[in-house]
């Protein structure tokens, strides 16, 4: 039966033709940025039985079943999702995926997934693919808030826009006052700092910490704000200046009239009214908060310099994108010319139960297919996603010596392949001459 050793070389000649074609396909990608490599699997072919086993009986042994081979198959392609190394960039729409998960693509009224993060922005600053497939994930109101829960969109990162003013409503304090036992001369510190109304115009608030006289009062504060009047003058921000009260024995305010508490234990002093000429919303235009006592940034009273001042407020004028970052959750984060920073948008990843079963389309893009499960989207960094580098590459997982070795060994392989074939055809022809 010559025919069955042909057949059976056939097999392997196009089985290792597949090899030879996936080697060259990852060879080929050494360089491609995600490029995941795969290995060819074979499968031998059913056997073709000759004779069939016996059991032990009395006076003879056992015999094995006699079968020979009709070949070998392409059982898989198995795509190797190992990890390529990470290049640094610098490039900030560039990013990379530690960890498990894809980018998803919108390209064509379709889905697609890839761990290609060479990403670009188009004419209308979409964040893209280098092919023009529009990155998805969450896009930030004005006040920089990323709703996760709403529906996927397209990503735009608006450089060069400019954002609105926004005007302070809260300013937050921290420092040190000197130890004050109400004896002497009452001590006096200030601070300055420059808030801002809605429409972008600088307010100079100043805070004067005065220490409250006489012994029994040691350990007290008063605190009081000015604020320049446009038309001339300065007014001031609390008619009875609020009362700071420390613990002498830890340094840690324990009260201040007129202040709410908060849920973290900060304590905030609500303002009424401003100066008019400044533009403020209705209600409670500003508030100085003290962060929670014993907290790193809490305001205290230790036998030391003065370092008490305004920390921070939240208001800004308007200003323009001038540069922005992509965090390890996949938040797009804006730097402004007011010195403002704010969320743009977030990238959503994708999981999936079995990731070697999507579907490579080409370009990088892979989709989902009956083996590979649905889409699990949500952040990076949750529920089994990866984490996001931004500034950096993930580099193909081509390994050319290894792949090297395989050429030699399917080259080989082919190459035996023929030889079982040709002998084959010898040995036909040999007994059709017999005949």
């Amino acid at each position: 039966m010559t025919e069955r050793s042909i057949l059976a070389a056939v097999s392997g000649i196009q089985a290792n033709q597949t090899y030879l074609d996936g080697i060259g396909n990852n060879i080929a990608n050494a360089d491609t940025i995600g490029f995941k490599d795969s290995q060819v699997q074979f499968q031998d072919l059913l056997a073709e039985q000759l004779s069939g086993a016996s059991g032990p009986a009395a006076g003879s042994a056992g015999v094995n079943p006699v079968a020979v081979g009709s070949g070998v198959r392409v059982a898989a392609n198995e795509v190797n999702l190992q990890e390529g190394s990470l290049e640094q960039t610098g490039v900030p729409t560039d990013v990379a995926i530690q960890g498990s998960g894809y980018l998803v693509v919108q390209s064509g009224g379709q889905q697609f997934y890839t761990r290609d993060g060479s990403l670009t922005t188009d004419g209308n600053g979409n964040l893209s693919t280098q092919s023009g497939g529009l990155i998805q994930g969450w896009q930030a109101n004005g006040q920089g808030t990323v709703n996760t829960n709403a529906p996927l969109t397209s990503i735009k990162i608006p450089t060069g826009e400019t954002i609105g003013a926004t005007a302070t409503t809260t300013l937050t304090l921290g420092g040190n006052l000197p130890a004050w036992n109400g004896v002497g001369t009452s001590p006096t510190e200030t601070t300055t700092l420059n808030a801002y109304d809605a429409l972008g115009d600088v307010v100079p608030i100043t805070l004067t910490f005065t220490g409250v006289a006489g012994a029994a009062n040691a350990n007290q504060w008063t605190v009081q704000g000015t604020v320049p009047k446009p038309s001339g003058g300065t007014d001031t921000l609390w008619t009875t200046a609020p009362t700071i009260v420390f613990n002498p024995a830890s340094g840690q305010v324990t009260s201040v009239t007129g202040a709410t508490t908060n849920a973290d234990g900060s304590l905030s002093v609500p303002v009424s009214t401003m100066p008019a000429g400044y533009t403020f919303p209705a209600g409670d235009i500003l508030s100085f908060t003290f962060p929670p006592p014993g907290s790193s940034a809490a305001v205290t009273q230790f036998s030391a310099a003065s370092t008490v001042q305004i920390e921070g407020q939240n208001g800004y004028a308007s200003g323009t994108l001038q540069t922005y970052s992509i965090g390890s959750d996949g938040t797009i984060t804006g730097a402004f010319s007011n010195g403002a920073t704010l969320a743009l948008g977030q990238i959503a990843l994708a999981n999936f139960t079995n990731a070697g079963g999507l579907s490579d389309q080409g370009g990088g893009l892979y989709a989902t297919s009956p083996n590979s499960g649905q889409a699990l989207i949500g952040t990076p960094g949750t529920g089994g996603r990866g984490a996001l580098l931004g500034g950096e590459l993930e580099q193909s997982n081509v390994n050319l010596g290894t792949e090297l070795t395989n050429l030699i060994t399917a080259q080989q392989a082919y190459t035996a392949n023929t030889k079982v074939l040709t002998t084959s055809s010898q040995v036909m022809q040999a007994l059709e001459n017999v005949q």
